[in-house]
């Protein structure tokens, strides 16, 4: 549409400078005029002021408009809340109507934008596709936009943030103004925690009522039923918890459901804590300095996770030299300390070539006995004193042994080599060679002779004799190494073995480190994809079932490698908690947020988007009483509250802008006629003072 528009325009003959010079003097003497009561004043104010226009040089411009149509922006939200009940349908019946009532008004052109269907972890993200969608939208020519949405905004601006120049802002309800719905939040919980030591988390459960009561709380962990709390609706409880092993440990929560309802999905919530170990405390018992012993201590001191308590017996009871007890520098061993009130204390105990001397007491070996079985770590590394009458398998420790010695001990070369089992247990599967081939592990020269009972033999000597052997007691577990010349690998002889990774898994194993774990299924979730690794004692290309976070389920292939372990791998798409099982193992990985921050609060609310609305002079309208009338609102319009909406009906801001296609310009004051013009005030003036 053509319009015309008209302004004055100046092409001063002289600088402004001299313009204002002129007039300040001509005002002068027309004041000065006014003073002294002079006739014709009246005439010389016009005559100066039709001199200074002479001088200004006005032109009038005429311009040829076009109008420009203003542009009204509608942000439906498609994230997973607008499922709930109605509010879909309601949201999608709500735009076609705005679209007719646009397309009726004739001069505004809609953009519509949908947004929220990426399952962003971070909530619903409105705003940020609305700044998208007005990159190019000049601000002079924006009508306003309106949103469609629960009201669950969850970059909505806050105070002192806020988003102006985008009203007037509407807002168009899509749920129900008297929703109740029950919900799971955990008010706090530690990301990690030492193992052992007393951890809790808050949860809170809330569901929009008054009427106060109670819920019950299933609490789920890595997978396995833990523990049912009642808590009071609306207060705050401590769930107090130990963490009993290194790694992510994840405990699922579940509140029962409520009278009312929109989901279930929010009350359940996934807490993710790392268990972290305090040090490790190893008791190094030497039975008496030898080749292999600094090897074993050498190890543990360089592990900065190990604190290590380490005692050689260099002089027993029964040695008698008859030197004063005052010149000696030894510490006699603090036996009773030791074994009947710190046991508890240490995570691994470890015999190096020791052997029965009266030092410790059968009474203390018992007490041995009962911590292995209650869950302690026993390892013993022995060389011939194993295979004689003073062998500590002689003592109460004989009832947990793996082995029982045959009192032979060979003397001759050999290479330890892996056994069919010692090749897919975790201890020995991974280290580098398998004591043959191009680079073979270099030999040793002494074995004892002795007959497995229980336990997996991993290592084996000449003529398939069991070198090292590994056993679970109970709740405890216990090693057995039939050789105390381990020491030859760490001087490198004959190019050596992995002496120091071999070691730091024994013990470890032996302390119940989780990657450690014989029969062990784990996933790891990284650049899009879950890789699952399955850890076993048989070989199985058994498939794995994983559950996504959206409960669909699928089987996984996996593909057995040799060494112990299986792999498969496949895509993700979502973030939140894969749950991994093949029937008796069961794993879980995470990414992203556990806790769907859509889900948190689903009920549909003004109080998010409110402080937007009235900064941006917009309203609010609940659709289920409605879709309202839209009209067009100019500056000069609007309510008497300065808005642009009101019950029923929300306003798009006539803004009528315009573009100019051509230009014309008249001059106000042309030539002789300007100078004839400023004369005639000056004759009049001349004459009114003559008479």
């Amino acid at each position: 549409m053509t319009a015309f528009g008209w302004s004055i325009a100046f092409s001063p003959i002289l600088e402004w400078m001299w313009l204002y010079v002129f007039a300040g003097v001509g005002a002068a003497l027309v004041i000065a005029g006014g003073f002294l009561r002079a006739r014709g004043i009246v005439w010389r104010f016009v005559a100066v002021a039709l001199a200074w226009l002479i001088l200004a040089n006005p032109s009038l411009v005429v311009e040829n408009r076009e109008g420009l149509r203003d542009v009204a922006v509608v942000i439906i939200d498609e994230s997973a809340s607008q499922n709930l009940e109605e509010r879909r349908r309601r949201s999608e019946a709500a735009l076609e109507q705005v679209r007719l009532a646009v397309q009726r008004l004739g001069d505004v052109d809609l953009r519509v934008v949908r947004a929220g269907a990426d399952g962003n972890e971070d909530g619903t993200r409105l705003f940020g596709s609305l700044e998208r969608a007005l990159a190019d939208v000049p601000r002079q020519r924006l009508a306003g936009v309106i949103m469609i949405t629960d009201g669950q905004v969850h970059d909505a601006p806050v105070a002192g943030r806020m988003v102006t120049g985008i009203g007037p802002l509407h807002v168009l309800l899509s749920g129900r103004k008297d929703e109740l719905d029950r919900r799971l939040a955990i008010e706090s919980a530690p990301g990690f925690g030492l193992i052992g030591k007393p951890l809790q988390m808050t949860i809170k459960v809330e569901d929009g009522s008054s009427s106060g009561g109670s819920a019950r709380v299933t609490i789920k962990r890595d997978g396995a039923a833990w523990k049912t709390v009642t808590v009071q609706i609306g207060r705050p409880v401590n769930v107090e918890f130990q963490l009993d092993k290194r790694g992510t440990t994840f405990f699922e929560l579940e509140v029962e459901a409520g009278p009312r309802e929109l989901t279930l999905d929010n009350n359940r919530a996934v807490v993710a804590i790392n268990g972290i170990r305090d040090r490790l405390r190893v008791l190094l018992i030497s039975g008496e300095p030898h080749a292999g012993q600094r090897s074993w201590r050498n190890i543990l001191k360089s592990d900065p996770g190990v604190d290590l308590v380490h005692f050689t017996i260099l002089r027993p009871p029964e040695k008698r030299d008859y030197t004063p007890i005052n010149e000696l520098s030894l510490i006699s061993f603090p036996v009773r300390e030791l074994f009947e009130e710190k046991l508890d204390q240490f995570d691994l105990i470890i015999f190096d070539r020791y052997r029965r001397r009266g030092i410790i007491r059968n009474d203390y070996y018992d007490n041995i006995v009962k911590y292995v079985k209650n869950g302690g770590a026993l390892l013993v590394a022995d060389g011939p004193t194993f295979a004689g009458p003073l062998s500590i398998y002689q003592s109460p420790l004989g009832d947990i042994m793996p082995a029982r010695p045959t009192g032979d001990v060979f003397e001759e070369p050999y290479r330890p080599l892996k056994t069919d089992v010692g090749k897919r247990h975790p201890v020995t599967a991974a280290l580098s060679g398998d004591g043959t081939g191009a680079r073979p592990w270099g030999r040793w020269y002494r074995i004892v002779g002795a007959q497995v009972r229980n336990g997996h033999v991993l290592l084996k000597g000449p003529g398939e004799r069991p070198l090292m052997i590994v056993d679970r007691v109970e709740k405890g577990r216990v090693a057995l190494l039939l050789s105390d010349q381990l020491w030859l690998w760490d001087r490198g002889y004959e190019g050596g073995g992995p002496q120091a990774e071999m070691l730091r898994r024994f013990a470890h194993w032996l302390m119940k480190e989780p990657e450690l774990e014989e029969e062990l299924l784990t996933g790891t979730i990284r650049a899009g994809r879950l890789d699952i690794v399955r850890r076993s004692m048989t070989p199985s290309n058994n498939p794995v079932k994983v559950t996504g976070p959206d409960n669909q389920t699928i089987d996984v292939p996996m593909s057995d490698r040799g060494d112990g372990t299986a792999s498969g791998s496949t895509v993700i798409t979502k973030p939140g908690l894969y749950r991994i099982t093949d029937g008796k193992l069961n794993a879980m990985a995470a990414i992203g947020s556990l806790n769907a921050k859509e889900m948190e609060d689903v009920r549909t609310t003004e109080a998010k988007l409110k402080p937007a609305v009235d900064v941006n002079q917009g309203s609010f309208a609940w659709l289920a009483d409605g879709v309202p009338e839209i009209r067009r609102v100019g500056r000069e319009d609007r309510t008497h509250g300065g808005g642009f909406g009101g019950s029923p009906w929300i306003g798009l801001r006539q803004n009528g802008d315009y573009v100019v296609t051509g230009i014309r310009e008249l001059p106000l004051m042309v030539g002789f006629a300007a100078l004839l013009l400023a004369m005639l005030p000056l004759l009049f003036a001349w004459r009114r003072e003559g008479k």
